[in-house]
């Protein structure tokens, strides 16, 4: 397909460039079909129209031109010949938040195709989520081995989002949630807790002030989130010893003040997440409430200059937003907010929750009149899955960003426009969580694509949760759906390849410590040496081909650091199976009298399963791998 563009297109022409591999057109100034640009005042409306081979799009932002024009594109791709659509911006600022630390760092690369995507879709910003994944001059432990971006590597993200009008913010934490640095000795000087900064320190905020500047230089958004969220340690470790006991309030209020003294002093706009504020604020002191009410001394020493961020991810009740979003006019201020996408702590992205708690949470903003939206994409337990199966949640954010409410026909065509894959394929995504035994819709949560993977067979601390119910056959029936589902001609078909992989590794292992265990208590010999002579030595093969999917995923996706984890876990896993197999052998050979594992009683990893989906949930790869010391929890400090 090729364009004339016509009307003054100097602002946007690099941009449209950039898209013309991705999108399947190029830039032919003989081309029939032409396309006017032209530039609006009003800063809401968007409109593109096509008839007669010309095509006209009127915009304010640059990001909503290359909104119209992907939906130009879309339409004269699929053959229309007179068209009109018209949209209004919903909200004032619409972006993803991308985690950076819990591993994944994405490659320059692969970030830049991400931001040709989040182009056509309409968004305006982005944040990038460092808790030390970022150079820090003088500070040679933070972020190393960890994959950190240079300040150029941030410099060229953000000219190249800049040329799309997407805001890059970088969103970094300067309280808690800072593990990853001060768990080295070079860092001991600013540590309270193992995640949480030494207050009332000169050297911490002289560190602060060197992160700020280090982190907002290479960005032309003068807008920085500053993190401080679940900060419950705070003051409770080597600052209690040095300093005794001051209340969490006092202590996070005057930390706050000393860290906006630098943002001011830099040109800064801050934004922080609110959930301190409104927890210390309820009855329990540790969790959002509907009954808070925030009292006047908060309120009072609540920087004018910050805005605060409301973040809620799972709830599906649209009054709870409501009430969450009136606690906030406490501060007489509009807050931002952020939802998300269940990508993290799972293979599967759970859209069936995500989607129904984006819908109540965007339909309250839209009556709330809040203006600013994220969207987070969190990695936590090292980030088996990653963010490109995220993008029909994106796709969702997008459209609601345009329309009052969402029409679900045009959603789907229009994830299949920005991301070559049909929404179906991503939906598939859930079923992966959603065996038999799991309620519908799994909106309280459960992730056995995960716990299934990586409990071990001998000790099976989630097998009670599974009996008497058909996994092989479900897993394998959805890595046929997998197969068939597939499209090689899609630039991201690869991202298919792990589940499919993993479905296939399922089949076979999800039951077995079931099998195993029933097959050793019953005297089947039969059954262990089939056990022991086809079905492991099938399952190390399939784990095998699995890995190597799934490194080919994160090396195309991410940099090389934070691999070695899952390889880690993929090699226990290996050598697990592998031990499984010789206690097996020595018991059928008779060299051991029992397999002590397998006499062990097994009893529910989750005792009490409402709190779950049905088959219950773990965070942490550790605690499904085995239910014994992985490494010695030290005090907080």
């Amino acid at each position: 397909m090729e364009i004339k563009l016509e009307g003054d297109c100097s602002n946007i022409l690099d941009g449209i460039k950039e898209l013309q591999t991705s999108f399947g057109f190029t830039i032919n100034q003989k081309a029939e079909i032409s396309l006017v640009c032209e530039k609006k005042e009003s800063d809401h409306d968007l409109s593109v129209t096509y008839k007669y081979h010309i095509g006209h799009i009127t915009y304010h932002k640059p990001n909503q031109f290359y909104r119209a024009f992907g939906l130009f594109l879309e339409k004269v791709q699929k053959g229309e010949t007179d068209f009109s659509i018209k949209e209004k911006a919903q909200f004032k600022t619409i972006g993803p938040m991308f985690d950076f630390s819990r591993n994944a760092v994405m490659k320059p690369e692969r970030f830049y195709e991400m931001v040709r995507i989040l182009a056509v879709m309409g968004f305006d910003s982005a944040m990038l989520y460092m808790e030390d994944t970022y150079e820090v001059k003088g500070e040679p432990y933070f972020g190393y081995m960890r994959g950190r971006y240079t300040e150029s590597e941030l410099k060229e993200l953000d000219d190249y989002a800049y040329q799309f009008g997407i805001e890059l913010i970088p969103c970094i934490q300067t309280l808690a949630h800072l593990e990853e640095f001060l768990k080295w000795d070079a860092a001991l000087r600013y540590k309270d807790t193992r995640g949480a900064l030494l207050l009332e320190s000169e050297d911490t905020y002289q560190l602060l002030e060197n992160m700020i500047r280090s982190v907002s230089e290479p960005f032309r958004s003068k807008r920085i989130h500053i993190g401080m969220d679940e900060a419950e340690e705070l003051g409770r470790g080597i600052y209690l010893n040095k300093n005794g006991y001051k209340p969490r309030f006092e202590l996070m209020s005057d930390h706050l003040d000393k860290v906006m003294q630098i943002t001011d002093k830099l040109g800064l706009e801050a934004l922080m997440w609110s959930d301190m504020f409104l927890k210390l604020a309820s009855e329990t002191g540790d969790q959002y409430s509907k009954s808070t009410e925030i009292p006047d001394y908060i309120v009072e020493h609540t920087p004018d200059q910050v805005q605060l961020m409301y973040w809620q991810y799972n709830s599906i009740d649209i009054d709870h937003y409501r009430n969450i979003f009136k606690q906030h006019q406490a501060f007489n201020k509009k807050p931002a907010f952020a939802g998300g996408i269940w990508v993290w702590n799972t293979f599967a992205t759970n859209y069936n929750l995500s989607l129904q708690a984006s819908e109540a949470a965007l339909t309250a903003c839209k009556e709330a009149n809040i203006e600013d939206i994220f969207v987070t994409l969190w990695g936590d337990d090292g980030y088996e899955n990653n963010v490109f199966n995220a993008l029909l949640g994106l796709q969702f954010y997008a459209e609601h960003a345009y329309t009052k409410e969402i029409d679900e026909n045009k959603l789907h065509e229009r994830v299949a426009f920005c991301t070559g894959i049909n929404a179906n394929r991503f939906l598939m995504l859930n079923e992966l969580d959603t065996p038999p035994g799991v309620e519908k819709g799994n909106l309280e949560q459960t992730n056995p694509s995960k716990f299934l993977l990586w409990q071990d067979v001998l000790l099976g601390v989630f097998d009670k949760h599974i009996e008497n119910l058909d996994l092989d056959s479900y897993y394998e029936s959805l890595t046929q759906k997998f197969k068939d589902y597939r499209n090689v001609s899609a630039s991201l078909d690869y991202i298919f390849d792990v589940p499919e992989k993993l479905s296939n590794v399922l089949a076979l292992k999800a039951s077995l410590g079931v099998k195993l265990k029933q097959a050793y208590d019953h005297q089947d010999e039969s059954e262990l040496q089939r056990i022991v002579s086809d079905v492991i030595p099938e399952i190390i093969a399939r784990v095998k081909k699995l890995r190597e999917a799934h490194r080919t995923q994160w090396l195309t996706i991410n940099k090389p650091f934070g691999w070695e984890v899952i390889d880690i876990r993929y090699g226990g896993l290996l050598n697990r199976l592998d031990t499984a197999m010789k206690r097996i052998n020595d018991y059928m050979n008779q060299e051991i009298d029992m397999i002590d594992e397998l006499e062990q009683e097994r009893l529910p990893y989750v005792f009490d399963r409402s709190q779950s989906t049905s088959l219950g949930w773990s965070s942490y790869y550790y605690r499904m791998a085995s239910p014994n010391v992985f490494f010695h929890v030290l005090p907080i400090y």
